[in-house]
């Protein structure tokens, strides 16, 4: 069996590697810092150290004295476990002192270790940094040492005082050699090392310790709490809750076992009501289905219909175009005889009214995608009612506005929806047939995130058995003023939208359509239901 580790287990040991892992990146990092830091200090009092045997050896030098000169280099070097040695040697690479005495009377090569910084090239740098003159290297007892060289300038007083021959065009006289122990930068290294590794193993432990605490309590606990419950609602018990005061994402996720709880509970009620009320929920749901299945059998009527359509209008309007024109042009000419002008003016007629039908089958089959924009209902109302308002069929007819001016701006193409407004109004106007009233109002229903606008007539409504008709593509109740496709155009505008167009109508009493439109921009196309409740008469241009 596999080996199974506990949730603070696998935190504890998770965040203890990371921990060791940075901490430990972190005090190697410091390790070499500070042992860099240690090194530029030693090279530093090594360059401070040559500086003052060179400053306090000077004058001896200049009075030629340089048997007290070489005891001041050798009481320096005295200094036992912190100066390895110092020597002195001349621009020849001679060593004319050491406080190594076997190194008295050495010629040092120039690609020795104390020569070789400033020999490397075609020709010897007289001036170098203080860190480039430096060097490491390993002594005879195999202890690492730091070994500096500083050159010794040919100064004025050097090249005049009358005891010395150096000339005056030589820039170094040699160079002092000093090499020093780095046992107590090691040391302090080391302490310093072992320090940080104590502390880091004290510093894991202890957070160790505390994430399995802190786990236990708030981790552990409530997962433990929601798995029991989960065991629980496994086995039935839908009345179980979670107890659990976390005032965080463990808490949530509780309060959410708690909500799927009382839904699982609710879903069993209705699970067990469904199956009391069986029958009446499948009756419900095949109205639904079929309700749905019209719909889908009026669309692919529209679809079929809009092909047939679009090939019957190409192929009637070129020839109507040409008995237009003729009977245009014969009405027009002079020579004609009197008696045939009224029939010519009836052929041009309806011709005419055959040209608006052919518009009107091509209108219905092109399907054209909307072009949405933001836009205000109310304006487009305002602008179709100005275009139709001019007309004298118009006249007669009090128009009242009802606007909700809270609505929104919404995703629409504004001619389409002009257009349908246009055929509703023309509708309206043509079903009162003289004076009478139209009421049109607009708003929107937050709860089912769509706005409206209803228009109302008082003319003679629309009979009951025509209500299911209307919106069928060549169905009109206006025997020969309409093409009956007004309607259907509409019914796909609006559906293109994501609407709907809603019927209501009394005969003799009125009529009223309402159009809903989604107000959210990305809803997807909304069922269109046709519900009447009154009946009316034959409505203009109604299809």
């Amino acid at each position: 069996m596999p080996l199974r580790l506990s949730l603070i287990a696998k935190l504890s040991l998770a965040i203890s590697l990371i921990l060791l892992a940075t901490m430990g990146l972190f005090a190697y990092i410091n390790v070499e810092q500070l042992e860099k830091l240690l090194y530029e200090e030693a090279v530093i009092d090594a360059d401070k150290l040559s500086e003052t045997i060179i400053r306090t050896t000077h004058y001896h030098m200049l009075e030629n004295n340089l048997k007290r000169a070489y005891q001041i280099i050798d009481e320096v070097g005295s200094q036992r476990g912190t100066i390895e040695r110092i020597r002195m040697v001349n621009k020849f690479g001679l060593v004319t002192h050491s406080t190594d005495s076997k190194e008295k009377g050495l010629y040092l090569d120039k690609k020795a270790e104390a020569c070789s910084m400033c020999h490397s090239g075609p020709s010897p740098l007289v001036h170098a940094t203080t860190m480039n003159r430096s060097r490491l290297f390993t002594n005879r007892e195999g202890r690492e040492v730091l070994g500096l060289a500083k050159a010794i300038y040919n100064e004025e007083r050097c090249y005049t005082a009358p005891c010395h021959f150096h000339p005056k065009e030589a820039k170094v006289l040699g160079v002092l050699d000093v090499i020093v122990s780095l046992d107590q930068m090691h040391q302090k290294v080391y302490a310093y090392r072992n320090e940080i590794i104590v502390l880091t193993v004290l510093q894991i432990g202890l957070i160790a310790l505390c994430l399995t605490f802190l786990t236990q309590r708030l981790v552990n606990r409530p997962v433990r709490a929601l798995v029991h419950h989960a065991h629980l609602i496994g086995g039935g018990d839908l009345d179980a809750t979670v107890r659990v005061k976390n005032r965080d994402e463990l808490g949530e996720l509780a309060d959410a076992f708690n909500g799927m709880t009382i839904n699982l509970k609710k879903a069993r009620v209705e699970l067990e009501d469904w199956g009391k009320n069986l029958e009446d929920k499948v009756e419900e749901r095949t109205q639904e289905i079929k309700k749905i299945q019209s719909q889908l059998v009026h669309s692919e009527k529209l679809a079929s219909l809009g092909e047939l359509v679009a090939g019957i209008a190409h192929e009637i309007n070129n020839p109507l175009t040409g008995i237009l024109v003729f009977a245009s042009l014969l009405a027009s000419d002079s020579k004609l005889d009197p008696s045939l002008k009224g029939d010519l003016d009836l052929i041009v007629k309806e011709t005419q009214r055959c040209a608006r039908i052919v518009k009107g089958l091509l209108d219905f089959s092109r399907e054209s995608m909307p072009q949405k924009k933001p836009s205000s209902l109310n304006a487009i109302m305002d602008a179709t009612l100005t275009l139709v308002c001019n007309q004298s069929s118009f006249h007669d007819i009090n128009v009242i506005k009802e606007y909700n001016p809270d609505i929104p701006e919404m995703n629409l193409d504004p001619n389409q929806i002009e257009q349908v407004f246009i055929n509703l109004l023309l509708n309206a106007c043509h079903a009162i047939g003289g004076p009478g009233e139209i009421r049109i109002r607009t708003g929107f229903d937050q709860e089912r995130e769509e706005a409206y606008a209803a228009i109302t007539d008082n003319g003679c409504g629309i009979p009951e058995e025509h209500l299911s008709k209307i919106f069928d593509p060549f169905f009109s109740t206006k025997e020969n003023k309409g093409t009956g496709l007004g309607l259907s155009v509409s019914y796909g505008i609006i559906e293109g939208h994501g609407g709907k167009i809603e019927v209501r109508s009394t005969v003799g009493a009125g009529t009223t359509f309402t159009c809903w439109l989604p107000l959210n921009h990305d809803r997807a196309t909304a069922t269109v239901e046709v519900t009447g409740v009154n009946q009316a008469a034959p409505l203009p241009e109604s299809s």
